[in-house]
């Protein structure tokens, strides 16, 4: 009772700040141009979401059949929805979501990319950012996982023509919670 009291009472301290000071302007614009970059060589969309904490909702459903690890994938695919990431012309977007709290990464991807991509790949990917986060390299992370991801999604989802106009599904800059 006393972890699962000082898990919520974590989750409420945390704010947009903190993510703001995790995440500053500077490396959202970094990370904003990486995204927009390698959509230039792909159809697929990428977005970021990071969270200080879970909503107070996720929290009280704690024990009750569920676990941390689980609300956390299940807020990460429900932020996948509500961003539209599942959207996406080609059904191959991908989101990034990083939960600073319980320092969590989940990667959802739309199913264009789960057919060809297996599970064990997107969890080495989760793994070596979570090494990265570790010592505390949110930004070599974060660069990462987006040229890994850009790279899946090249190899996958090349644009043909380089020249074509191709339409930004969705917004390219981090949201930051």
């Amino acid at each position: 009772m006393l972890d699962k009291l000082t898990l919520i009472a974590r989750h409420l301290w945390l704010d947009a700040s903190d993510t703001q000071r995790a995440i500053p302007p500077e490396l959202v614009h970094r990370l904003a141009a990486q995204v927009a970059a390698s959509e230039q060589h792909h159809s697929g969309q990428i977005r970021l979401c990071i969270e200080a904490s879970l909503p107070a909702s996720y929290l009280w459903r704690l024990g009750r059949g569920n676990t941390l690890g689980g609300l956390i994938r299940q807020r990460a695919v429900m932020m996948f929805g509500k961003l539209r990431v599942w959207d996406t012309e080609h059904n191959n977007g991908v989101l990034i979501y990083l939960l600073l709290a319980e320092h969590a990464i989940e990667i959802v991807a739309d199913r264009g990319l789960t057919r060809p991509v297996d599970d064990a790949q997107w969890q080495a990917m989760v793994a070596r950012m979570a090494g990265a986060f570790r010592e505390q390299r949110y930004e070599d992370g974060l660069t990462q996982v987006l040229e890994e991801i850009s790279g899946l999604l090249v190899a996958h989802f090349a644009r043909t023509n380089a020249s074509a106009d191709h339409p930004n599904e969705l917004p390219d800059v981090p949201l930051l919670r």
